[in-house]
């Protein structure tokens, strides 16, 4: 069973950024993230495969998120937050053999437990 670790959630006001992090020690091929808003339903955010190649990225995040990974750790960098973007943020993977696999994926494998973001205004 992967377990997935994330950190770098917090409080922060809108307009500031937050970098979350998430260390897969199976170092799956396709990772993302995930957010849950409360009251609402869990929607994807980003997805990049092992290559590097985003795969997926919200398109009203776009120009203010951006998914990376270095190895077997892929981050969610957030700029210019809004109190709109307060959720939980989950990292998930799944282990696909293509980018394409990666991006159509209609579940993932493996979760972590979610990191916190709250954006005040």
């Amino acid at each position: 069973q992967v377990k997935l670790v994330e950190s770098g959630g917090g409080s922060v006001q809108a307009g500031e950024s937050l970098k979350l992090s998430c260390v897969d020690p199976g170092n799956t091929r396709c990772m993302g993230w995930f957010r849950q808003a409360p009251g609402k339903e869990r929607e994807a955010v980003a997805r990049i495969y092992t290559t590097g190649s985003v795969v997926y990225l919200r398109d009203s995040l776009k120009g203010r998120f951006n998914i990376f990974r270095d190895k077997n750790t892929v981050y969610l960098q957030m700029n210019n937050l809004k109190p709109e973007d307060t959720g939980t943020y989950i990292c998930a993977a799944i282990g696909v053999s293509s980018p394409t696999s990666c991006r159509v994926a209609i579940s993932m494998d493996y979760w972590g437990q979610g990191t916190q973001v709250t954006v005040s205004p």
